[in-house]
């Protein structure tokens, strides 16, 4: 086990918080912990890697400006105490240049994210690298305990208002954290894709993995080797438009006998920058994928787009997906849903 005091005769029996999870989600959630003086915190995770994010989506462009990535990890003091990598005289207290190095300089560990344009998107995988070095620097945190593994059960005990955890860990090691008794326990467990019976007579068609299908690399490795393919792709979220850019590219350099079918109810949306707020933040896209939805797809410019040499556009209304999937999607080879995800279970 890992954490600010490691040894077995420091380890806490209660703690203030059990955090399962250590995706973006459940660093915010430490991180905000710390600010307000919550400790101690088991933090459980089966990986601490950086969570889906980095296991899946290095090479998709964001959807946030670089900018907001830098404010993200300097928002909180135990975030700029990671950053900076500077001590400071107590554990709560901002990092000070006269502790011994300069703070306010070029030294923090943000530089990566600082040399980009803060006013556009960048690929996942320099986020991701933020979110890793937040959680090495929160692992080694006074007040964390790091436990690898999963929580095998939650009780809560309604007589104290007290959670009993019990965790399983892959390790089996002494020192390892079995169970706990906390009076929070909060999930970051995050999300995955969801997939979906299809209406109709189209049951059977083999499905294209979102994850997949989002990594240019893993796309190209699973459909190149093919003969002539055709993939549907259903939807026209953020998701759905990189999907579509990613086929496309594909399509453009590679494999040339590579067709799409593009399935949407609606027209195109777009995020808009207001005073302050995001109009459409979670439904528009942003970045990269806004740019090339409005230069290749939308009506007036895709019958002359080098997309419609590739990609068929298949608009129908809600209610007429049965007839419409039957109609279009028999000869797909693959099929790419773009529809949400779900929670992840918290419990191994």
């Amino acid at each position: 086990m890992s954490g600010g005091r490691s040894t077995p005769h420091e380890v806490p029996s209660e703690y203030a918080a059990v955090v399962v999870g250590a995706g973006p989600a459940g660093v915010t959630c430490v991180g905000n912990l710390l600010e307000r003086k919550v400790e101690p915190i088991l933090w459980v995770d089966d990986g601490f890697d950086g969570g889906r994010v980095n296991r899946k989506y290095r090479e998709v462009p964001s959807n946030t400006k670089v900018g907001l990535f830098v404010d993200f990890a300097t928002a909180l003091t135990p975030f700029r105490k990671i950053v900076s990598g500077t001590p400071s005289r107590s554990r709560w207290d901002e990092p000070s240049e006269s502790d011994g190095e300069l703070v306010g300089g070029q030294s923090d560990k943000l530089q990566d994210l600082r040399s980009l344009d803060q006013g556009k998107g960048c690929r996942l995988s320099h986020a991701a690298d933020m979110i890793l070095m937040l959680t090495e620097g929160l692992k080694k945190t006074p007040g964390v305990f790091a436990q690898q593994g999963k929580v095998a059960q939650g009780e809560l005990d309604e007589s104290t208002g007290k959670w009993n955890v019990r965790i399983d860990s892959p390790q089996k090691s002494g020192s390892d954290v079995v169970n706990a008794e906390t009076q929070r326990l909060i999930l970051c467990t995050g999300a995955s894709p969801t997939e979906t019976s299809l209406p109709g007579k189209v049951s059977g068609l083999p499905a294209l993995d979102l994850d997949t299908a989002l990594s240019p690399t893993k796309l190209s490795q699973k459909l190149s080797p093919l003969g002539p393919t055709t993939v549907s792709v259903i939807g026209a979220s953020h998701s759905a438009i990189l999907v579509l850019r990613h086929l496309y590219q594909l399509a453009a350099s590679s494999k040339p006998d590579l067709k799409i079918k593009w399935f949407t109810r609606h027209a195109l949306r777009y995020a808009e920058y207001m005073d302050g707020w995001i109009l459409r933040d979670n439904t528009g896209l942003k970045g990269e994928a806004a740019v090339w939805a409005k230069e290749n797809l939308e009506p007036d410019v895709f019958p002359q787009s080098p997309v419609s040499q590739y990609v068929e556009a298949i608009s129908y209304d809600k209610g007429k997906e049965r007839e419409v999937f039957e109609q279009h999607l028999p000869g797909s080879n693959y099929v790419d849903q773009n529809i949400g995800c779900c929670r992840d279970a918290f419990c191994a």
